[in-house]
């Protein structure tokens, strides 16, 4: 994932994560770099219990208080 704010110092600077609606067991099948915004496989997927999932993220500036 790639996400930029224009804004300057540290409120430019952007992390990601998982939204808080995503279900845990979701969650536990994908892990996502806080920084990179990297998604990779956590746990075994078979396509035959489950198709596709649905991955929400939030990118959130540094500043006070965070902006997604």
């Amino acid at each position: 994932l790639t996400a930029t704010d224009e804004d300057e110092g540290i409120n430019q600077e952007v992390y990601y994560a998982f939204s808080e609606t995503l279900p845990r067991e979701v969650k536990e099948l994908f892990r996502i770099d806080r920084i990179s915004g990297e998604i990779r496989t956590a746990g075994k997927l078979d396509f035959e219990d489950v198709h596709s999932f649905d991955l929400e993220v939030e990118a959130r500036d540094k500043g006070t208080p965070p902006l997604s």
